[in-house]
């Protein structure tokens, strides 16, 4: 009798029985063994974690942070620069510290940092992350990519500036392509309307409070002329100013800023009230018709976000504790993990 022929008695059945449940137990006990070694060698991608660094550069925090406590004190237009930069590099292809490549000399392929909507980040925010890069590489060479320093010290200068001091997450690696052609839709305008900000912060994963949230980081900081003129003598077409702006503040920008022919270099402050402290009131500014810029007046106008607006104008520590959430959420937009999509630079201005 062939061994795959069956008889039909009752002891054969049984025996077959046995059998079967015999080889499925042996089965199982396979398949959990395959399972179980795929599983312990097979490595997961590493989260962004606080900690990420607790052992290949356990000092990392203090030393970005003596890079920036000393470049606030020199100048302290360092630290809206820098939040500033991190806000940049986030909105375009992640946080992975593109913002931070410099063209290559004769290339008619500009990086990220020479887009028109870049142009008018301060040095100051580039050195510091440079100089916090050159100081950790000192003490942990090719361990910490650009990109973490950029997070580590944009809150540093939040912190410093009488802002939350809120755990950084780390663990980005820096991204392999930085083009000047990719800013231009990804960055916010001085004159968007609620909707398109709205629009460009839901495309990064960032709803309307996140919006209303991380536009407080105008608390300190300073915007150029071109940014609102339009506002102060021809908002809209109209040939007029912004309704929307206290006459006096009006008054005072227009010394500054003439509609033709003024120094570019002249800058105001988007909050008139304490532009060098981290704090609430740009958003009691916002209700006293004191924005800056039309896409920050534009968010106590909209009753979407008035609400919020209000709500933060009345209570500091409530801002601080969103602004944190917000900051951590808006810092892991586009984070590249591993060799294959990302590198660990050791000179932040060029690819490895």
């Amino acid at each position: 009798m062939s061994v795959l022929s069956f008889s039909s008695s009752s002891s054969s059945s049984s025996s077959f029985t046995s059998l079967s449940l015999s080889l499925l137990f042996i089965l199982h006990i396979y398949t959990s063994f395959c399972l179980a070694k795929s599983i312990n060698t097979t490595r997961p991608h590493r989260k962004l974690s606080a900690e990420y660094y607790s052992k290949s550069c356990p000092q990392l925090e203090k030393l970005v942070s003596s890079i920036t406590t000393q470049q606030f004190k020199a100048a302290p237009v360092s630290g809206p620069a820098t939040i500033r930069l991190f806000f940049h590099d986030c909105f375009v292809e992640g946080c992975d510290g593109s913002i931070l490549i410099e063209s290559k000399a004769g290339s008619k392929m500009l990086a990220e940092k020479d887009a028109a909507v870049n142009k008018d980040l301060r040095v100051e925010g580039f050195d510091s992350v440079k100089k916090a890069k050159a100081l950790v590489e000192s003490k942990c060479p090719g361990v910490v990519s650009c990109a973490d320093i950029l997070a580590i010290a944009a809150r540093d200068y939040v912190h410093l500036a009488g802002g939350p001091y809120y755990q950084v997450k780390k663990g980005r690696w820096d991204g392999k392509i930085s083009m000047a052609a990719r800013a231009e839709s990804n960055i916010p305008q001085a004159n968007f309307t609620v909707d398109q900000l709205l629009k460009l912060f839901n495309s990064k994963g960032l709803a309307l409070e996140d919006l209303v949230v991380l536009s407080g980081a105008h608390t300190f900081g300073f915007a150029h002329c071109h940014n609102f003129v339009s506002r102060l003598y021809d908002y809209k077409g109209s040939k007029k100013p912004d309704p929307a702006i206290d006459l006096r503040l009006l008054k005072a920008l227009r010394m500054s800023c003439p509609q033709h022919g003024g120094n570019a270099d002249i800058v105001a402050p988007f909050d008139v009230t304490t532009p060098f402290s981290f704090d609430h009131a740009y958003y009691g500014n916002l209700e006293a018709k004191l924005g800056l810029l039309a896409s920050d007046q534009a968010l106590f106008l909209d009753p979407r976000t008035r609400p919020l607006v209000q709500t933060l104008a009345k209570d500091k520590q409530k801002f601080f504790q969103a602004f944190a959430m917000a900051m951590d959420k808006m810092g892991s937009i586009g984070v590249k993990r591993g060799r294959k999509h990302g590198e660990k630079r050791k000179d932040c201005t060029r690819h490895m």
